[in-house]
């Protein structure tokens, strides 16, 4: 299972949140690129680089630390928040991210996502599933849709996607444990998919369940800002 490192950014800063509450921020460092150095010093080689503030407003903001951060290390970046367009898809690409996660224009216009993997492959896509009662939340979290978790996987494994991160928003940020019988029910229903784990994580006891799950992938956050999970202890996940 692949360990996956978190940096949200809000104005440029390290932050996390609780439940996805923009009110309910803390601020971890002033500078990712220092945060993502350390990250890479401990062997870890993936980055789930989250862009709050586009998430928050419908379009990319802080182009600047994704171009910093691809520039001074060799982690595998993938970017997320506020993508809507092919234009945002290209510049994040050429600014050095591997892939691009998506999850509110996935929700809300298939068809043009379906363009963007037809155009670029499957391959350099990963599809956001942020769960809320079952149904997935858009636009950070401030909206909820009427598709559920099943129809947004089933679509698009057929267009030929693999990876899926996956969140239970009711655990996201509060260190009470993943959603493990969650994920295991997403497995259950699509084996072959990679899925990638997301929210509450809190101790190593919480990663080795999700590894035991068929997980693909865990992100970590809070749990590392917290010095709940040491990054010395996530190396055995990556070996």
């Amino acid at each position: 299972m692949t360990i996956i490192p978190a940096i949200d950014i809000i104005d440029g800063k390290c932050v996390r949140l609780s439940k996805g509450d923009f009110d309910a921020k803390t601020i971890y460092n002033n500078d990712p690129l220092e945060v993502a150095k350390e990250f890479q010093d401990h062997g870890l080689d993936r980055l789930h680089l989250v862009d709050l503030d586009g998430a928050r407003s419908g379009s990319v903001k802080n182009w600047g630390v994704l171009e910093k951060i691809a520039a001074g290390t060799k982690l595998e970046i993938d970017f997320s928040g506020g993508v809507r367009d092919i234009e945002a898809v290209n510049r994040i690409f050429g600014l050095g991210a591997k892939y691009v996660a998506i999850g509110s224009i996935a929700v809300k216009d298939v068809a043009l996502v379906s363009e963007w993997i037809e155009m670029i492959g499957a391959d350099r896509f990963i599809i956001g599933a942020d769960i809320l009662e079952g149904k997935i939340a858009i636009n950070g979290w401030r909206l909820g849709s009427e598709m559920e978790w099943k129809e947004l996987i089933s679509l698009y494994t057929v267009l030929g996607i693999r990876q899926f991160f996956c969140t239970d928003i009711s655990k996201d940020g509060l260190l009470q444990g993943p959603a493990v019988a969650l994920y295991t029910d997403i497995l259950h229903c699509y084996p072959g998919i990679q899925l990638i784990a997301s929210g509450g994580v809190s101790s190593i006891e919480d990663l080795i369940d999700l590894q035991n799950a068929g997980c693909a992938g865990a992100i970590v956050g809070k749990a590392i800002y917290e010095n709940r999970v040491s990054l010395n202890e996530l190396k055995q996940f990556n070996q």
